[in-house]
């Protein structure tokens, strides 16, 4: 028997012959499907596929990404060396002869492929006066806030009409990310950190997770403000100016929002959401 070097997957107490049918098949011909859902950040990837291919590393995964061969076309700050945002989520065949950076490339090729050729990422952003990675962040964060589809284009009108007025995005996904999660929101929103979109204003430094088709839709063609005739304008002095989509927060068990256009409309909705038991 002339085995291919390689990496080799054996069960303990396999029966000779089973052993030497998984050794006449070469690592390069051994593959596995593994997902990683639209949301998952770059550490999740990396735990995931730690987790589901033993000979791969966690630490390999994420130093692999930072190392990554990005297409210009994104626009990332000089400097910005985070792969965040960038991977595509998705299902992958991963072979025992692949490595951790030949998984990288492959999913930095099909965001590429799904967002920038099918989504016409750079026109779409340019239309928006954003660069393609500003348009990622939004998206990211989309992928992270929004549970329904019709949720995805309000949220990311929200998020377009906070950075017009400069107002602050506080977007919770955000603080949370890099933080221990299981650390009080209350606690989180304290922390000076880039994420903390409770301190600083406009988007953060890089998006924070890999957001899917759907999500990077939604960024790049947000939802128009309400219509005048619209229940959350008639509040406004004068409806025909100004109606605007300006808050949300959860509204139902299936993850659907409410939003609003003035702070007395949000600090109802919000009330309603606690009176339901749907926020901490």
């Amino acid at each position: 028997l002339e085995v291919t070097p390689g990496y080799y997957q054996l069960r303990t107490n396999l029966h000779v012959g089973d052993v030497l049918a998984r050794l006449r098949t070469p690592p390069g011909d051994t593959y596995q499907r593994i997902t990683f859902p639209e949301g998952f950040t770059l550490a999740q990837m990396a735990a995931r596929l730690a987790d589901e291919q033993p000979k791969l590393d966690t630490e390999a995964f994420l130093t692999a990404s930072q190392q990554a061969t990005v297409p210009d076309v994104y626009g990332r700050p000089p400097g910005q060396t985070s792969a965040e945002g960038l991977l595509f989520p998705d299902t992958y065949q991963i072979s025992n002869a692949d490595n951790e950076a030949q998984v990288i490339e492959r999913m930095v090729g099909l965001m590429e492929r799904v967002a920038v050729n099918q989504e016409d990422l750079a026109e779409g952003a340019a239309a928006l006066g954003l660069t393609p990675y500003q348009v990622l962040i939004v998206a990211s964060m989309i992928e992270k806030e929004a549970k329904l589809d019709a949720d995805r284009p309000k949220i990311a009108r929200v998020i377009y009409n906070r950075l017009d007025i400069d107002m602050l995005l506080q977007i919770d996904a955000a603080v949370y990310y890099g933080t221990d999660v299981d650390a009080p929101f209350s606690q989180l929103r304290q922390i000076d950190t880039p994420y903390n979109t409770y301190m600083h204003h406009g988007l953060p430094p890089t998006p924070i997770a890999n957001p899917g088709r759907a999500s990077i839709r939604a960024a790049l063609n947000p939802a128009p403000d309400p219509p005048p005739g619209d229940p959350i304008c008639r509040d406004l002095a004068d409806p025909t100016v100004g109606c605007h989509y300006v808050f949300y927060v959860l509204a139902n068990d299936q993850g659907g929002h409410a939003f609003a256009a003035t702070e007395e409309q949000h600090a109802a909705n919000v009330a309603a959401a606690r009176a339901a038991g749907l926020l901490g």
